[in-house]
């Protein structure tokens, strides 16, 4: 469809002025009301003061009669947006059939659908074996399910996790998440360029990363005795749109099976086709034993589940279980999702049109030094904005010329002022692959801004754009648009957010022409 929406608080004209005076009037009743009645704990409403009434695909009308293109998708629920037809008729048959709403965990025509097309989109390693456990419908419930299934298979108890991961608010995965206060979980390294825990990114950091993780397990004096399992995202979301390397991802599942650790990947928001792969361990092409998913899989109605190897079924009957497991509407709804998205093959088009859409965002990271990292994979993109005035670079900080004998550790050597390193990612630690070297210098990113991410995500709202804010200080907008998205709408967005960076940049004198990128997004770049 085509974007002409108009944006928000754009006076209206004529007979309609009343109505929609009435209809603002409505709107600042509404959330008057929230604000008195409703939980601290709200988190969306507080930075997104919108009344929806009405959706469509990527659109949004509020009660107050604005409208906006929504980049939020229920963070990533709705891979085919709001209200997609082949999920509203899935819903209205079920409704029509007269068939139970609620079922527990029977059996129903609808749940085998479900589960068939499930089954038909997971890795071949795991589709031919697998079990399937319906839970609690959210994905924090399917992660603790996921925990108590691995230490029940195994009779141990600990869990590794990453640095900057969520995996839900329920205490067992808040333990596993990177914001934990009570640590419970062994916390490992997790690979990123920009910052990463190393200093140096690419290849060499993820290296580093997974050795770190070989030490902490095969070290006995390490103080993590082996564990019951491994939880990882392929992509980190709240963490800051993260993409583990896939060379990293094949690293953990080489050291989890070597050890019998089963790995567990939450694919909560990064399956059905989110990153341009119908689950994003794809990418890598490794099996994980378990699979947590959630969002999606309900085409926009509560539903989460785990996948996992059938010789893990050790469970008792009820050893895990929830009154709602058996969301029926959900279950079509999902049927119909996953269907649609694989018959369309709208992974492929998540994959171009999000390649597209990163190097346009660089292209305006290149224009407003305000934007200190562009990444992401699919249609799961992260913007991460940083302090302009910031320290841009450090000089060794031990890594130079003068401090690499922890490189020494793993096959280094100093050439001329830079670190030589031995055996990158895979090598297997032979000594005999073409060194890495890494400059004396090495650069540093800025402090993360969460203020100048704020002023984004409110001039996005005033432009009528709804995006999210993650990352370790809040300081990474992020799109996650549905799988849909059209062209014209996706340079729509990037308009909008062009101008909203350009704005925030003014506003606090930070230079940066946003004219120019918005020419560029208006005659779509990039677009052939």
């Amino acid at each position: 469809m085509a974007v002409t929406d108009t944006a928000p608080g754009e006076a209206a004209a004529g007979p309609a002025a009343a109505r929609a005076s009435q209809d603002r009037s409505a709107h600042e009743q509404i959330l008057r009301r929230q604000s008195a009645r409703e939980s601290a704990a709200r988190t969306y409403a507080r930075a997104l003061p919108i009344v929806p009434v009405r959706a469509r695909g990527l659109t949004i009308e509020g009660a107050d009669g604005s409208r906006y293109l929504d980049c939020l998708s229920g963070a990533g629920t709705l891979a085919l947006g709001h209200n997609h037809p082949v999920v509203l008729e899935a819903i209205r048959k079920v409704l029509d059939s007269g068939a139970p709403l609620h079922v527990l965990d029977l059996a129903t025509p609808v749940k085998d659908a479900f589960i068939t097309e499930l089954f038909r989109t997971l890795p071949a390693g795991l589709a031919g074996h697998a079990r399937v456990q319906f839970c609690g419908p959210a994905g924090t419930d399917a992660v603790e399910a996921a925990f108590k299934l691995v230490r029940a298979a195994t009779g141990r108890t600990g869990l590794l996790a990453f640095a900057g991961a969520y995996h839900g608010m329920t205490s067992g995965a808040l333990e596993a998440s990177g914001d934990a206060l009570d640590v419970r979980v062994a916390r490992l390294p997790y690979p990123q360029d920009y910052r990463c825990p190393f200093g140096v990114g690419g290849p060499l950091g993820a290296e580093l990363a997974a050795r770190w993780t070989q030490s902490v397990l095969d070290d006995p004096k390490s103080g993590v005795p082996l564990p019951a399992g491994m939880i990882l995202e392929p992509v980190q979301g709240e963490g800051g749109v993260l993409p583990a390397p896939d060379e990293w991802m094949r690293r953990m599942r080489r050291i989890t099976a070597d050890r019998s650790i089963p790995l567990i990947a939450d694919e909560v928001q990064t399956g059905v086709g989110r990153t341009g792969a119908f689950w994003a361990v794809e990418h890598s092409g490794i099996t994980p034993d378990v699979m947590v998913l959630s969002k999606a899989i309900g085409g926009s109605l509560p539903l989460a589940v785990v996948v996992y190897r059938d010789d893990l079924d050790v469970w008792e009957p009820g050893a895990h279980a929830g009154t709602f497991r058996g969301n029926q509407l959900a279950m079509a709804a999902g049927t119909a999702t996953m269907a649609y998205v694989r018959e369309n093959d709208l992974t492929a088009r998540a994959a171009t049109l999000g390649a597209r859409m990163l190097d346009q965002l660089r292209s305006l990271a290149r224009e407003f030094p305000v934007i200190g990292d562009v990444r992401g994979r699919g249609l799961m993109i992260g913007i991460e904005m940083v302090e302009a005035d910031g320290e841009s670079e450090r000089e060794g900080d031990g890594w130079g010329a003068g401090g690499a004998g922890g490189l020494g550790e793993v096959g280094g050597s100093v050439v001329g002022g830079s670190v030589e390193l031995l055996d990158p990612v895979g090598r297997g630690g032979t000594g005999d692959a073409d060194a890495v070297v890494m400059p004396g210098v090495i650069p540093s990113p800025r402090p993360a801004s969460p203020e100048l991410a704020a002023a984004v995500q409110r001039e996005c709202l005033r432009r009528g754009l709804i995006i999210e804010l993650g990352g370790r200080h809040a300081s990474v907008v992020r799109l996650l648009p549905p799988l849909t998205i059209t062209d014209e709408q996706a340079t729509a967005v990037l308009d909008r957010l062009a101008d909203a960076v350009a704005a925030v940049a003014r506003g606090h004198g930070l230079g940066g022409d946003g004219q120019r990128q918005h020419r560029r997004c208006s005659q779509g770049e990039g677009s052939r």
